[in-house]
């Protein structure tokens, strides 16, 4: 039986914080954490679909989608700024340990909060959720480390591309064969946020922390390492974002992680919502039970 979505927000640090929500409140949590440049919207469907099983958690992070939007002279806009908001989210909601699917952006929070306290992890789902530089496709990404390393007007043409409705869309239909399957919504609605004023400053401001995560890497790594966490990657197989090199590159600190391509792009839940619920369902029956 699926169970009905509740949009719930709460206040973190003096924030409001936007969330999804369903299933049984005993059940194992899943939180499911977005990636640049939508929200928890990304998750609308897979939501219901676990439900049954589990209790989903999707918070849009701060500026980002129905969250709270707080100029750059009131939040940093930096990665651990990022996570502390939603660990701080998860005590509020009293939840001691998870499952997490990151994807993107959410990668490198759940890659943080797995560093602050690795025992409350019980499995990850990472979907174009990059902890490895062979993930990095170029020349996707040698604008934003360039802009990272040098901010400056020279610099800060390129990434503003980012910013645009023609890079949004592309995001969602790239690499997807039958582009159809894909609803304009998600671009339009994800452009309407990012065109709100003052949000342009704050995705430049997280593009300059971006170095950060990967400074990261090395202790992510040791992580896997240690905690030998079950970690299944579904990933797009034609991303040119995080290229399936970077879903392969798991296997080299977690040789049991469970490694599928789909033929898809970036946001393959669009395309293979079928498929990756399958997998999903599969993976957790056998990590967390």
């Amino acid at each position: 039986m699926a169970y009905a979505v509740h949009h719930r927000t709460e206040a973190v640090d003096g924030l409001e914080v936007f969330y999804r929500e369903a299933g049984n409140s005993q059940a194992p949590v899943v939180l499911l954490l977005h990636g640049f440049p939508t929200s928890s919207h990304m998750f609308r469907n897979l939501i219901p679909a676990l439900s049954d099983r589990y209790r989903l958690i999707a918070p849009d992070h701060i500026g980002f989608g129905q969250s709270a939007m707080p100029s750059l002279d009131e939040f940093p806009y930096t990665f651990e700024a990022l996570t502390e908001i939603t660990s701080g989210l998860l005590d509020r909601l009293g939840v001691d340990r998870f499952a997490m699917y990151v994807q993107d952006y959410g990668a490198p929070i759940g890659w943080q909060l797995a560093l602050q306290d690795p025992q409350r992890i019980t499995a990850i789902i990472t979907q174009s959720g990059n902890a490895y530089t062979d993930g990095f496709v170029k020349p996707f990404w040698d604008g934003l480390f360039a802009y990272a390393k040098a901010p400056g007007p020279e610099t800060e043409g390129p990434v503003r591309g980012a910013l645009t409705a023609e890079v949004t869309r592309w995001q969602y239909v790239n690499g997807v064969a039958d582009q159809s399957l894909v609803s304009p919504d998600n671009w339009v609605h994800d452009q309407a946020l990012l065109d709100r004023p003052g949000n342009n400053e704050i995705q430049l401001k997280l593009f300059r922390d971006y170095p950060t995560n990967v400074d990261l890497y090395p202790d992510v790594h040791q992580y896997f390492r240690d905690s030998q966490v079950p970690l299944l990657a579904v990933w797009g197989a034609n991303d040119e974002i995080f290229g399936p090199d970077g879903a392969h590159a798991f296997r080299r600190d977690l040789p049991k992680a469970e490694i599928h391509l789909i033929e898809s792009g970036h946001f393959a839940l669009e395309s293979h919502l079928e498929t990756i619920t399958q997998q999903i369902r599969g993976f957790l029956s056998r990590a967390i039970t």
